[in-house]
C-alpha cells in the first residue's frame, strides 16, 4: 500500500492548544512572493486529519503558497479526546485558535480550504472571523440549501455515543485506484456523534444554519457531481455565498483529494488563487471551468452512496 502521507516534503511540525492540536507547516518553494500573498490553512473533514491533503500539499508549496493543516481536537496526531462529549462548536474553537496563532505568526488571516465537515465548520467561521480568502471542497450543505435542494429518500440513520471509521468494502472507485481507497483505510478514525449530527442530514440534523451574506471574502465551491440533484445543491451552496462554482462530474466525494482526478480541483483553485497575486484571471481559465462545470459523465456510474469520508 501506498502511502501518500509519508511521501509529502519536509515540513514543520507542532501543538497548539490545551487540546494539543497538531498542525503542519509547509513552508513554500521561492518564497520571494510569499509576503504579498496570505498563507493557507486546510481543514479536514470527518474521520481524517491532515493526512487527507497529501496529495494536494506538494502542489501549493511548489507554487510559493505557505500551508497550514490543522487536525481537530482528537483526530490523527492531535492528542485523543472523548468523543462522546465534543461538539460542533468545539472544532469551531479550533480552527479559531489556529486562525489566531497564523494571524500572529504571519500577520495576515489565511485563505481558508476546507473539506466536507471542514467545509460547513469554514463557512459559519467566516460569518464572524476574518478571513482572507474561503474554499470549499465538496462541502457538508448548510440547512438554507437543504431547503432548496434537499437530500431525497434519505435513510436516516440513528447515532450512537460516536460514529465509527466509515468501514466499505469497494475494491475501486469511478476515480480512485486501489492504492487510494487502501491509503484512506489506514488512517481513517472515528467521530464524535454530537458533532456529526449538527450539519448531517442522513442523522436527521436540521442543518448548520450559514448567513451567506454575512461572507465577505472571495470563495470558490468545488463540487463532485454525479446527478443533476449534485449539481442543482453546488451551485445552490455557491450562490448562498456569493462564490465561484466548479462543478467535476464522475468524481467522487473523496476522490477530490486523494483520488486520480485530484489534480483538476487543485489546477482550479491555482487558478482562482492569481487574485491574490494582483494577475487576472485569464479567460482561457474562466472558459475551462465553464467546460468543466457542465461537463457530463462518460461512463454509466454505480450509485455512490455515502461519503467514505466526511
Amino acid at each position: 500500500m501506498r502511502d501518500y502521507a509519508k511521501e509529502r516534503p519536509e515540513h514543520t511540525e507542532k501543538y497548539v492548544g490545551e487540546n494539543d492540536l497538531f498542525l503542519e507547516i509547509f513552508h513554500a518553494y521561492g518564497a520571494s512572493r510569499q509576503s504579498v500573498r496570505p498563507p493557507l490553512l486546510f481543514v479536514h473533514g470527518a474521520f481524517t486529519g491532515s493526512w487527507m491533503w497529501s496529495k494536494y500539499i506538494p502542489h501549493f508549496m511548489s507554487a510559493g503558497w505557505k500551508s497550514y493543516c490543522v487536525n481537530l481536537r482528537g483526530h490523527y496526531k492531535s492528542r485523543s479526546v472523548d468523543f462522546t462529549k465534543i461538539l460542533f462548536e468545539d472544532y469551531l474553537e479550533d480552527i479559531r485558535l489556529v486562525i489566531s496563532e497564523i494571524v500572529e505568526e504571519c500577520g495576515t488571516p489565511p485563505i481558508v480550504i476546507g473539506f466536507s465537515m471542514g467545509g460547513i465548520l469554514s463557512q459559519k467561521l467566516a460569518e464572524s472571523v476574518q478571513i482572507a480568502g474561503l474554499v470549499l471542497i465538496d462541502s457538508s450543505i448548510c440547512r438554507e440549501v437543504h431547503a432548496e435542494a434537499p437530500y431525497r429518500d434519505l435513510a436516516l440513520r440513528m447515532p450512537g455515543l460516536v460514529v465509527p471509521a466509515p468501514a466499505g468494502d469497494e475494491q475501486i472507485s469511478v476515480d480512485e485506484t486501489f492504492e487510494d481507497i487502501e491509503f484512506q483505510r489506514k488512517y481513517l478514525s472515528m467521530e464524535s456523534a454530537k458533532a456529526f449530527s449538527a450539519f448531517s442530514f442522513h442523522f436527521g440534523s436540521e442543518g448548520i444554519s450559514i448567513k451567506g451574506e454575512m461572507i465577505a471574502c472571495p470563495s470558490l465551491v468545488i463540487c463532485a457531481i454525479n446527478d443533476e440533484s449534485d449539481e442543482h445543491r453546488g451551485r445552490a451552496t455557491a450562490r448562498h455565498i456569493g462564490s465561484e462554482y466548479l462543478g467535476l462530474w464522475g468524481t467522487t466525494h473523496t476522490g477530490l483529494l486523494v483520488g486520480q482526478r485530484y489534480h483538476e480541483a487543485v489546477s482550479r483553485i491555482m487558478v482562482w488563487l492569481a487574485r491574490f497575486d494582483g494577475r487576472p484571471v485569464s479567460d482561457k481559465a474562466s472558459s475551462w471551468t465553464a467546460r468543466e462545470s457542465s461537463r457530463k459523465p462518460r461512463l454509466s456510474l454505480a450509485d455512490q452512496g455515502s461519503p467514505t469520508a466526511g
